[in-house]
């Protein structure tokens, strides 16, 4: 495939998958302007790297193994610093019942250990088959499938004991 043909194929699938890219950023940063940051940076690297792809027919995993490994990075780089919005210190410190149903889910994904959670997000938030996560993380697809089971399993026990504190 020729180059601009190849650029022709990835600015398709950017433009295509945009929002799903940003979602993917931001499930990792949970932060606006650092995830559009990395969404930036991994067009320029996909753009400038493009010739390295050896599959046009998996520009789509390459190109999300792309904003993964840019967002890992960052987390290494960051510490992972939290950065929390009005909103959510408001409902911390207020002392108010849980207005958000799905808040428990996000924290108990927070605390994932982060091979886990990439698996959990890329899986059911980005609707992945397990063949395409096992692909974008560079994995197996037998310790992908047991990553999976292992990291269901522990959302549930957190979910669980989650609930059972805020019955006592």
């Amino acid at each position: 495939m020729l180059q601009s043909e190849l650029e022709e194929c990835l600015i398709r699938c950017i433009t295509d998958h945009q929002t799903n890219i940003y979602r993917l950023a931001f499930s990792y940063v949970r932060n606006t302007e650092d995830a559009l940051d990395i969404v930036q940076e991994s067009i320029h690297r996909a753009l400038v790297s493009a010739e390295s792809l050896k599959n046009p027919d998996a520009i789509k995993n390459w190109f999300f193994r792309i904003v993964v490994n840019l967002s890992l990075d960052f987390l290494r780089k960051h510490k992972r610093i939290r950065i929390v919005d009005d909103e959510t210190l408001e409902s911390y410190s207020s002392g108010t019942t849980d207005d958000y149903p799905d808040l428990d889910l996000k924290r108990a994904l927070e605390e994932l250990p982060m091979k886990y959670r990439s698996i959990v997000i890329l899986r059911y938030f980005e609707d992945m088959k397990i063949e395409e996560v096992a692909e974008v993380l560079q994995e197996n697809v037998n310790t992908i499938k047991t990553r999976l089971y292992q990291a269901l399993r522990l959302l549930r026990i957190q979910l669980n004991d989650d609930s059972s504190e805020e019955v006592q």
